[in-house]
């Protein structure tokens, strides 16, 4: 009897693989139930395999646990379906979605037909590659609020919280001490100022006091 060897892998985990041998009368429920007994998932969940060309282009599809509108639709059951009714190419492709409420997509690929072996029960797990994530929501992952960190510009704000714009209207003093210096100077011409007015204004008194005298 000719023995089916399927290559599995998630679609968005490329590093988990599995490998099962099963045999080409066994169904498709026999290689769901084998999947996850390689995963550790609960295989009691609405999942369909998906018969695909070399582009995973989908075309019939096999059930588990179908729902009404499949059934009366009558799409093909898993648990009476052979493997070989649907392996047409020696690199048959299947496309196999788990859990429809929160899928799992796999990739699953025909890559060898081998001879029985009388010592071995199938399906056979012949190969395991990495850890099969964990189910979605298993985890729960909380929110992530963007709303404050858009309103904040990180490239625009300096280390103070003042916005590097504000302070080109700012350049012409570039510190306390400019500006001091400025104030500074500025008294010391009005001191200049007042001390020649000063000066004229003892000028003017001298000259009135001789000549007042002269005049007596």
């Amino acid at each position: 009897m000719a023995i089916y060897r399927f290559k599995v892998t998630f679609e968005d985990y490329d590093d988990v693989v599995r490998e099962i041998d099963i045999k080409s009368t066994q169904t498709f429920e026999d290689l769901h139930l084998a999947i996850h007994k390689s995963t550790g998932y609960k295989p009691d969940t609405s999942s369909s395999f998906f018969v695909c060309n070399d582009y995973w282009i989908k075309s019939d599809e096999i059930a588990y646990l179908p729902n009404q509108r499949k059934i009366e639709r009558g799409v093909a059951l898993m648990g009476n379906t052979k493997l070989s009714r649907f392996i047409d190419d020696p690199h048959q492709k299947f496309y196999y979605t788990y859990n429809f409420e929160r899928p799992y997509d796999f990739h699953v690929e025909l890559v060898k037909i081998l001879d029985e072996d009388a010592g071995k029960q199938y399906p056979h797990l012949s190969r395991s590659v990495g850890e099969a994530p964990k189910m979605p929501g298993s985890i729960p992952v909380p929110p992530v609020d963007g709303e404050d960190d858009e309103d904040f510009d990180f490239l625009n704000e300096t280390e103070y919280g003042i916005n590097e714009e504000e302070t080109e209207d700012m350049d012409t003093v570039d510190s306390v001490d400019e500006l001091s210096g400025t104030v500074g100077q500025e008294e010391e011409e009005k001191d200049e100022f007042m001390d020649e007015f000063s000066d004229s204004d003892n000028y003017e008194a001298d000259d009135f006091d001789s000549n007042s005298k002269d005049d007596y």
